[in-house]
């Protein structure tokens, strides 16, 4: 295998094997004695600007990350289709049973400007099946206007839908109920680093 030297991804590998791995290296070695055992959950965008584990500053094996287009939760559907976050939720609470699901949104969504400025119509395979998802929130159309004020409110009022449609996984439904799993949404906002429930 011929390995391209101006590969970004390989010189970010070479920087992590030496500037991290010396320094992590025996937990990583702890790791890989054992099964995974992450407490918390984050469900969060696909986003190439936002990084669970960097914003929580979170050890390896400390986060389950659950990541999609908008960071959407999807209702409760068993009906025999290909349902990857939610295949990952029944993971997370039924087999690694996780005390926290964090649903992690942030500031400046493409998958919702693009739900709310249309362009979605472009991509219907998959993508705007998905982003139908969210939206419900649109309807009745947030008083917010537009701009800068109406994506905020969306994206809250996305944040809210997926906390609510978490609720609609009976197991998720019972572990909450019984204490023995929290759910949490938070907004992280890219140019100002600032990290806020919603």
């Amino acid at each position: 295998m011929t390995v391209l030297t101006d590969d970004p991804l390989i010189a970010g590998y070479h920087r992590f094997r030496r500037v991290v791995w010396p320094a992590q290296a025996q937990r990583y070695a702890q790791l890989a004695r054992r099964r995974q055992q992450p407490a918390t959950a984050v469900i969060a965008c696909s986003d190439a600007r936002i990084d669970p584990q960097t914003i929580f500053d979170a050890e390896p094996g400390d986060l389950f990350v659950i990541r999609n287009v908008a960071g959407l939760v999807p209702p409760y559907a068993p009906d025999g289709g290909c349902h990857g976050t939610s295949a990952a939720l029944e993971y997370v609470v039924k087999i690694l049973k996780v005390r926290r699901i964090v649903v992690l949104g942030h500031a400046g969504c493409d998958g919702i400007h693009a739900m709310i400025h249309g362009p979605l119509r472009n991509a219907q395979d998959f993508l705007g099946p998905w982003m139908d998802i969210a939206e419900p929130v649109l309807w009745p159309m947030p008083e917010q206007g537009s701009g800068e004020a109406l994506e905020t409110a969306v994206e809250d009022a996305v944040l809210s839908l997926s906390i609510s449609n978490l609720r609609t996984f009976p197991w998720i439904r019972d572990g909450e109920k019984a204490g023995h799993l929290a759910l949490s949404a938070w907004r992280f906002d890219i140019a100002t680093g600032e990290l806020r429930t919603t």
